[in-house]
């Protein structure tokens, strides 16, 4: 809450700089509010070594929760389109990295409130959880209680370090992340305030915007140039990132899961692109190349960046963005999604079937990356991926029960649940989520904080009592 209260004071400091905009106050009484429930259990709680498993549990997701409820202030204090529904959406889509909108006109915020959504974000992108180990006074099981809630075990199976370091690492990448891209945009053509909220918003893989119109604002081949590049960063696994900056053995070159990833990004880039040329959707083929791998790095990494109306795409092109949506990045970073890690283990298990009823005697182990997947790591992604195919027709089915057509209900669940942002039909990439009824808004938001989550964390809140 404190971190939290220090990123209002500062987007209140740009509103001041702005000339005291009408975001100023807002933003200030937010901040204090958000101090005094960050002092309170501060001064008032003592301190304990150890925390269970449950109590763990409950400050993760409850983290999570608070921080998307004190998010809301600056919105409903501010006014304007920001009802109840819109301010939660809003917050919620921020710190869960999603980047859908409710906002029909986003230039018309105050800079200090623009400054603020992608805060939001940028927080979000890193992870509740991850602040919170930094400020947690104690080493060892506590620490690790809590991150095993964040993190899941796909994530943490290229992590070779105590869970100190492990936040260094992801901070250090995080942050660095996201100035080297400020400057590249910055020379690219944005101004520094653009430069930096985008950089925020693409390292966060979110995808918010200060413009309308997203990308296809400014129109810029070098700056798409430099968002591909940050997006597809950002859309691996961090640990791997810092090996390979510092040298270390074990980095993205050696990464199966890195490579089926980048490969995926490459293949279907160049499908789509060759299906929007045939249509003559775009009269070159490297516009319809500059174009399609925007977009399916931009979906596939969970951003949701927009520099061209996809809408109006062919059919084929459609289908890969979707599939693109619903398989996103790697484990271990800022992306949500059902992860290119869990394909890759669910091929091989399909492929480890076929040898066993070829074979009944043979005894075939998985590998990923090297390491052994033991039975429960295997079990673990089948039940996660039926899940979330669950989880994705019951939003469905929700989204057409509150009246939405076919289309914009599969492609919103897909794009809330992944933490994607845009879809298709009425949530396409140059629309937002306005129209939605107020029911579906509510629901959505769910589906954002259960993808974040990985589903099950947010599910085990509701049988906490079931825990020994």
């Amino acid at each position: 809450m404190l971190f939290i209260a220090g990123f209002m004071l500062l987007s209140a400091g740009i509103s001041c700089l702005n000339g005291v905009d009408s975001a100023f106050y807002p933003l200030l009484l937010s901040a204090l509010l958000t101090t005094l429930l960050g002092a309170f259990p501060l001064i008032f709680v003592g301190k304990r070594d150890q925390i269970t498993n449950k109590e763990g549990f409950c400050i993760v997701v409850g983290s999570w929760l608070l921080s998307c409820v004190v998010g809301m202030f600056p919105y409903l204090i501010w006014g304007g389109e920001f009802s109840l529904v819109n301010a939660w959406f809003e917050s919620v889509s921020g710190f869960t990295t999603t980047g859908a909108s409710v906002l029909t006109d986003v230039e018309a915020l105050p800079r200090g409130l623009q400054f603020w959504r992608f805060s939001t974000t940028w927080i979000g992108g890193m992870g509740v959880v991850m602040f919170a180990l930094v400020v947690l006074p104690t080493m060892g099981r506590s620490k690790m209680t809590l991150s095993n809630v964040e993190l899941s075990s796909l994530a943490k199976d290229n992590y070779r370090y105590r869970t100190q370091v492990i936040v260094h690492i992801l901070l250090v990448v995080y942050v660095g992340l996201t100035a080297l891209s400020t400057v590249m945009l910055r020379l690219a053509g944005m101004n520094w305030f653009d430069s930096l909220c985008h950089a925020m918003s693409a390292c966060a893989t979110s995808g918010f915007s200060t413009k309308n119109a997203s990308m296809a604002f400014y129109n810029n081949a070098w700056i798409d140039t430099v968002l591909i590049f940050t997006m597809g960063v950002a859309g691996m696994h961090f640990g791997l990132i810092y090996a390979t900056v510092t040298g270390k053995r074990n980095n993205i070159f050696r990464s199966e899961v890195t490579r089926w990833y980048m490969g995926i990004l490459l293949v279907c880039s160049v499908l789509i692109a060759i299906s929007l040329y045939a249509a003559d959707i775009y009269p070159t083929i490297t516009a319809s190349f500059r174009h399609a791998a925007f977009q399916f790095f931009s979906l596939m990494t969970t951003t949701g960046f927009a520099s061209a109306d996809s809408s109006v795409w062919p059919p084929f092109a459609v289908i890969l963005l979707m599939f693109g949506s619903i398989v996103c990045a790697c484990a271990g970073s800022t992306t949500g999604g059902m992860k290119t890690n869990r394909l890759v283990l669910a091929g091989k298990m399909i492929r480890a079937q076929l040898r066993r009823q070829q074979h009944p005697n043979a005894v075939i182990r998985i590998r990923l990356d090297g390491v052994m997947q033991d039975d429960s790591a295997i079990y673990g992604v089948m039940i996660f991926i039926v899940t979330y195919m669950l989880a994705l027709l019951v939003g469905t089915v929700f989204a057409t029960l509150c009246g939405v057509d076919l289309l914009t209900g599969f492609s919103s669940t897909v794009a809330c649940l992944g933490n994607v942002g845009p879809g298709f039909g009425d949530v396409y990439s140059m629309g937002n989520y306005a129209g939605m009824p107020a029911a579906l808004k509510t629901f959505d938001a769910l589906l954002m904080l259960l993808g974040r989550l990985e589903i099950f964390g947010l599910i085990q809140l509701f049988f906490i009592k079931w825990w020994r």
